[in-house]
């Protein structure tokens, strides 16, 4: 049991990661709460299974372009209708969470529902770890996790456009003023997000089915895991996954799976009463509010 807990809480938490990261890094940058991210997510896996049972496209084909589409659906998302609302936090709530609710009533419209859709994992076999088998679709999900972590790091810390986004996530004002275009970032932040949804989406899904209910359910996990670690921050995303993860997995063993999502909420809750910055998060506390 606890080398089963051990295991499958790391993978779990991974998912969590891999699913928060891309909502994290987007209002990291733009300060954009985007709440069509789950739409993105559940359209980048209808949008791979798509291409790949009705087109016939090649698998890594079809996931490279499903993850690519709803990176350009993000970044039109800004250019098209958040620029014109950007810097009213209320309004870019509504308009995000609109669309991504639009998105998903389209899929239903036409008729990708219930759990006729999935998508297959990478290779069907099994291993096992401490005696505890794991199957490689979750080896591959962590696999993605490392190296997406890695890739992100070298990103924002080694290249030109990584260094444009940290001194806008830092100082929007300052940056704008040695020549940085705040709205070409916010794009970039937006399309990287949604991509990165979408990536999420085509390395989990196999070990489901493809739903347009999940979209509500991945946008809750992804909110509850940048708002325990701190909305701004990447390290703040790795530790608020391990710590929601394993006490989803935890509660799973002892209580029940239907108990996953009271988790996360509960988890929310917590947090916004005692710490509503988040544990790495920036921003000033109700006591030094009033």
């Amino acid at each position: 049991m606890a080398s089963s807990i051990l295991i499958y809480g790391l993978i779990n938490s991974i998912v969590l990661a891999l699913t928060a990261i891309g909502f994290s890094l987007t209002y990291g940058i733009s300060r954009i709460a985007n709440f069509a991210y789950g739409a993105f997510y559940v359209l980048a896996g209808f949008a791979s299974w798509f291409l790949l049972y009705r087109v016939g496209l090649n698998y890594f084909f079809s996931l490279l372009l499903s993850v690519l589409f709803v990176g350009l659906l993000g970044a039109a998302l800004y250019r098209v209708i958040l620029m014109r609302v950007r810097g009213m936090p209320l309004s870019e709530v509504i308009v995000t969470f609109a669309l991504g609710t639009a998105m998903l009533e389209l899929l239903r419209f036409f008729g990708f529902l219930g759990s006729n859709y999935s998508l297959p994992p990478l290779h069907r076999a099994t291993v096992a770890l401490l005696d505890v088998p794991v199957d490689f679709q979750r080896l591959a999900i962590v696999f993605v996790g490392v190296v997406l972590a890695a890739v992100l790091w070298f990103f924002t810390h080694h290249t030109k456009t990584g260094f444009a986004m940290r001194a806008i996530a830092q100082d929007e004002q300052a940056a704008m003023m040695v020549g940085i275009d705040s709205d070409h970032i916010a794009t970039l932040s937006l399309a990287f997000g949604a991509a990165l949804a979408g990536l999420a989406a085509v390395i989990i899904l196999p070990l489901s089915f493809i739903a347009t209910e999940s979209g509500s359910n991945i946008l809750i996990y992804a909110i509850a895991v940048c708002i325990v670690g701190g909305l701004e921050s990447p390290i703040g995303v790795i530790v608020a996954s391990l710590l929601i993860g394993y006490a989803q997995i935890l509660t799973v063993a002892y209580l029940g799976p239907h108990y996953q999502m009271i988790v996360a909420l509960a988890a929310i809750l917590v947090t916004l009463i005692l710490k509503p910055s988040g544990l790495f998060g920036r921003g000033k506390e109700l006591e030094e509010r009033v």
